[in-house]
């Protein structure tokens, strides 16, 4: 008897509400440093722009996404 109990409680999806709530808001973290990175390029291909290397693109825009990442995998790991 206990053990048809215990399997109902452990019915449902894997990753508690919770910790699915902070996957969300990892991948929203990861989605605006990829449009950080967004633009840059001349209208000309050409003529070269050094508005690629700014430091949103080459330092903020990595680092968002880096921080999304540990959200991410913090919520996957993280226990009850």
């Amino acid at each position: 008897m206990a053990n048809t109990e215990e399997s109902k409680k452990n019915e449902g999806f894997a990753v508690p509400k919770k910790n699915l709530l902070w996957i969300i808001i990892g991948f929203v973290i990861m989605v605006v440093g990829y449009a950080l990175m967004i633009g840059g390029g001349s209208k000309n291909p050409t003529e070269f722009s050094d508005a690629i290397f700014s430091f949103r693109r080459i330092v903020l825009a990595p680092l968002v996404i880096i921080a999304g990442t540990v959200v991410v995998t913090v919520a996957i790991m993280r226990k009850k």
